[in-house]
């Protein structure tokens, strides 16, 4: 059998192509690359990326820039060929889970089609793993090859590929796991979870009722920590008690009662202690403050 032929353009790169190949490296172990616009070489390609002028997923062809483009998704983000090679073949990369592509899509997927195709309402500034990609390309300055400096960004998009991907699965994975602890919470106030799980997203859909999560910490102590009011905001539902404030080890202990109390950010947000009962007992105070 011999290896897929996929062609995309030559030249200056960006990171729908170089994502696009990255992710075919994960159905295809080996295929041979050509960067051309030769139209007669790109016509006799199994794949043809971001080239062609022509998008028929069936034919193998993910280009987009085509009169009328290639579609785009309910929010009106347009695809890229990334977004075309996600269509295609994004549920194979991520074992079948269809969550999970879906998380990468609206994670990474999406947003670097809306960089590309000059999308960029609701798309975060700062710098962008697009402008992150394209800073791969060698600069009037250097005499460095495209296709070599290609190669080290697929290589550097196939990391972020499989970090988004392990990323999307562990929170997806988690949510059962959440669901779990609050349905089994003695007090519906206080989550325990025996190991630390990505939680916020969870706790917030599915109860408005808790107010601290309770867990192991990587060394073994245990902590206690805030539920935020709503995911990514600094305001608690119900902070720590104030006279907690950036206290650690006696001077925490003394006013907590609990030998062996820890610490507690200046933030009141996050506390611990050695045991799971002392934590408990933070919880407790925490409550009734």
């Amino acid at each position: 059998m011999t290896d897929k032929v996929i062609a995309t353009h030559n030249g200056n790169f960006h990171a729908d192509d170089v994502f696009s190949i990255a992710a075919l490296k994960n159905i295809f172990p080996s295929f041979k690359l050509i960067r051309t616009r030769d139209l007669e070489v790109i016509g006799k390609a199994d794949i043809v990326i971001d080239v062609g002028g022509e998008y028929d997923a069936d034919a193998g062809r993910f280009d987009h820039h085509q009169r009328g483009g290639a579609g785009e998704r309910e929010n009106g983000i347009p695809y890229s060929s990334f977004g075309l090679i996600w269509q295609k073949y994004g549920l194979a990369i991520c074992q079948g889970n269809q969550e999970v592509a879906n998380s990468v899509d609206a994670g990474l997927v999406s947003t670097i089609d809306a960089i590309d195709c000059g999308h960029v309402e609701g798309v975060a500034q700062g710098i962008s793993l697009s402008q992150t990609i394209s800073m791969f390309n060698p600069t009037w300055q250097e005499d460095s090859h495209f296709d070599t400096c290609f190669d080290e960004a697929v290589d550097f998009a196939s990391r972020v590929l499989t970090r988004f991907i392990a990323s999307a699965s562990g929170g997806i994975n988690a949510k059962d796991i959440v669901a779990k602890a609050i349905d089994n919470a003695e007090d519906s106030r206080v989550i325990v979870l025996e190991k630390y799980t990505p939680w916020k997203r969870t706790v917030h859909a599915l109860s408005e009722e808790a107010l601290y999560m309770v867990y192991p910490s990587p060394s073994g102590q245990w902590r206690i920590q805030t539920v935020p009011v709503e995911p990514g905001s600094f305001e608690d539902r119900k902070p720590l008690p104030k006279q907690w404030a950036g206290l650690s080890d006696d001077a925490l202990k003394e006013v907590t009662g609990i030998d062996d109390a820890m610490f507690c950010h200046n933030g009141l947000f996050i506390a611990g202690a050695e045991s799971f009962e002392s934590t408990m007992k933070m919880a407790s105070i925490a409550l009734q403050a």
